[in-house]
């Protein structure tokens, strides 16, 4: 006769080696009732044998020691195949007899896929033909609750899956499905031709490159379904009533994490969704089935529920995103802003409109001169190197020659000799050209690492660069940076680590999925020292009270600076600033005054909730 074994050679010789510690604890135990209450008539040790024989994976040998062996053997073989059983321990726990019947009452472990074990108490029935125990065979021999013709089953239950939700907890996430079409010109037969046609039409405002006759020969040449095109649920809710039911046309559900506002920062969803899929997929349950003949499963022998993923919280907060991409939105040149968390680094929200969504995340990664808003670094390193404090007097002409470069300020406005918190509100080029001059090659560059610009933020779930500001020796070229020309870049995310950095007193680390650490290539430096902090930040509240950022005065304790950074052919505008726990930089690309950021930023804060991290 055939065995397990010989069915699944690898299988069962590792369940025979295996195994052995439990057959040894079946011989023990059917000796110690037998030591105990002799009964040398009893069925114990034929059970002992049957039970050895199906521990090591002999069905063969197992159904031997039964009344019926063919159906016993294929009963057994049903069971080990329908569980996946990688070995089996059994003990036999009691017994009685009287004359010619008995009973052997056993625990049956199985050892399943993926370590899961299911035990149960059953009793074998015996019974003596011609002085020779037998086991009665029958369907309970196996599990207590099998019917005749049934057998088990191993079923395994997809896992859950958790949502993702931003800082306020709403969800930007959540399982659901995406539907894919294909024509199958076997399915559709003599209604291939229609069918094609009816799918065009359908299918045209998602992809118009379709063709019917094309489409059908396609098909036709094809020896299963041709895809067509995977639609959200909106989407299939407006095809499939046009051709959900005609002939050929195969719809698979495919399950799919969904973005409940498809205008929720859908750059950075999309790439959250990428980084933490398989966080979000739970351990998967099973569940033990009685089957009858017709492979119908009848009912649940045993059921272990899966254990859920917890859901994933992103650092994006719904109003400050709504409120941040509102205001890029009305705007018709490429623009964006960033806004972080000084506190805790958490990124609050990353907006692009559609025109700078074109160049890709230019909001995280696009480099650009900062412009004078780079002046907050030029004014920290004067701070730090004891060559101005907030008070001190200095000139702000409007033009000055330094070396071979000659410094305008904007539409030559001429000062003269100015506090430097005066400088800073009314944007003195000349000003800062001066104090840069007289720093040394990595001056501006130490700074600039300091308040967050030049280190490398390897965020999870979002992709940034925060600028490049590199040392030169060059005096023109270390003017030029000390107002935020020259070869000085940043991007937005960078400008806002550099008002977030003034607004801590540190450097916050910039994260955006909880529980994960940013990496940090770069020294950020040491917290700002009491000196530095105070002379910035009412430096930072005068270019809102009475310099160039007017117009968020009345918007709450808002510090900042402006920058207009020139580029052949126009200048970029921007503005960094924080209020309360709330830093943000904004750009636009070729917006020219400053004044656009400004309003830009006043339409983001006006379209937050009062008060808010204030």
């Amino acid at each position: 006769m055939t065995s397990l074994a010989s069915l699944t050679s690898t299988a069962s010789r590792t369940s025979r080696t295996l195994s052995a510690a439990a057959v040894f604890a079946v011989v023990v135990t059917v000796g110690s009732l037998t030591a105990c209450t002799p009964k040398p008539d009893g069925p114990e040790p034929v059970a002992a044998q049957f039970f050895e024989a199906l521990v090591d994976g002999d069905t063969a040998a197992a159904a031997q020691l039964s009344d019926k062996p063919a159906e016993a053997q294929a009963a057994l073989n049903e069971a080990w195949a329908g569980l996946q059983a990688e070995r089996l321990d059994t003990q036999i726990t009691g017994s009685k007899y009287t004359l010619d019947t008995g009973t052997v009452k056993f625990r049956y472990t199985w050892h399943l896929p993926k370590a899961r074990t299911w035990a149960y108490d059953g009793e074998l029935n015996m019974v003596r033909n011609e002085g020779q125990w037998q086991v009665r065979w029958s369907a309970t021999g196996l599990h207590p609750g099998l019917g005749t013709n049934q057998t088990l089953a191993l079923r395994a239950d997809p896992p859950g899956r958790a949502s993702v939700n931003e800082r306020g907890g709403s969800n930007v996430l959540v399982p659901g499905y995406r539907y894919h079409f294909a024509l199958d010109a076997k399915a559709a037969g003599a209604e291939l031709m229609p069918t094609a046609r009816a799918v065009v039409d359908a299918l045209r405002p998602f992809d118009d490159t379709l063709d019917p006759q094309r489409l059908a020969e396609e098909t036709s040449s094809r020896t299963g379904p041709r895809s067509l095109i995977t639609l959200r649920k909106s989407d299939y809710d407006k095809v499939f009533p046009a051709i959900g039911t005609r002939p050929g046309v195969v719809i698979t559900p495919q399950p799919d994490m969904l973005p409940t506002d498809e205008k929720f920062a859908p750059a950075i969803v999309a790439e959250v969704k990428k980084t933490v899929t398989e966080d979000l997929v739970g351990e998967p349950g099973w569940r033990i089935v009685s089957v009858n003949q017709n492979g119908v499963d009848v009912a649940v022998l045993n059921e272990e529920p899966g254990t859920p993923a917890p859901s994933v919280t992103i650092s994006l907060d719904r109003a400050v995103q709504n409120a941040a991409q509102d205001a890029v939105d009305m705007v018709g040149k490429k623009a964006m802003i960033v806004a972080i968390k000084p506190s805790t680094g958490e990124i609050l929200a990353v907006a692009q409109n559609a025109a700078a969504d074109a160049d890709g995340p230019t909001a995280t990664m696009g480099l650009y001169p900062p412009g004078s808003t780079f002046k907050i670094v030029t004014a920290a390193a004067a701070l730090e190197r004891d060559l101005a404090t907030p008070n001190t007097l200095l000139g702000c002409p409007g033009t000055l020659d330094i070396g071979h470069r000659t410094v305008t300020n904007y539409n030559a406005f001429d000062l003269g000799t100015v506090p430097l918190s005066r400088a800073f509100a009314n944007s003195c080029n000349t000003t800062f050209a001066q104090l840069a001059s007289t720093m040394p090659p990595r001056g501006l560059t130490t700074a600039a690492a300091r308040y967050g610009l030049g280190p490398d933020f390897m965020v999870d779930g979002i992709p940034t660069v925060t600028g490049s500001v590199p040392p030169t020796v060059d005096l023109t070229e270390r003017i030029e940076d000390g107002f935020g020309q020259g070869k000085v870049l940043a991007s937005p995310f960078g400008m806002a680590l550099v008002a977030a950095t003034v607004a801590a007193g540190r450097t916050p680390v910039p994260h955006l999925i909880e529980g994960r650490q940013t990496e940090v290539d770069g020294e950020t430096g040491e917290p700002l020292s009491p000196e530095i902090i105070d002379g910035l930040r009412p430096m930072m509240r005068l270019v809102v009270t009475n310099g160039t950022a007017k117009e968020l005065n009345g918007l709450g304790d808002v510090r900042g600076k402006t920058g207009e950074a020139e580029f052949n052919g126009g200048s970029h505008a921007w503005f960094t600033g924080y209020r309360g726990d709330m830093a943000f930089a904004a750009l636009i690309v070729g917006g020219g005054s400053s004044e656009y950021a400004v309003r830009m930023c006043r339409d983001m804060l006006n379209g937050l909730p009062p008060d808010y991290l204030a």
